[in-house]
């Protein structure tokens, strides 16, 4: 069915589909890379992290680690 859509203003989208009217399929996709070093992502109530000496290696040599397609 067609959709009618009025007056829209959107400041800003992070992550997120916006569809107006009839969809079959929609696969939003994202992919991302981090470094931490050792206990940086650790959650949760009294932690007691002791890693001691910590080197975080940050360098890629690869192109690519996940290629994100089109939508099929």
């Amino acid at each position: 069915m067609p959709s009618i859509v009025g007056p829209i203003k959107i400041n800003s989208v992070g992550g997120g589909v916006i569809n107006f009217g009839d969809s079959f399929y929609l696969a939003p996709k994202s992919a991302e890379k981090s470094a931490a070093g050792a206990g940086a992502n650790n959650t949760g109530d009294f932690l007691n992290t002791n890693t001691g000496f910590n080197i975080t290696n940050t360098i890629d040599p690869d192109l690519a680690d996940q290629v994100v397609g089109g939508n099929a």
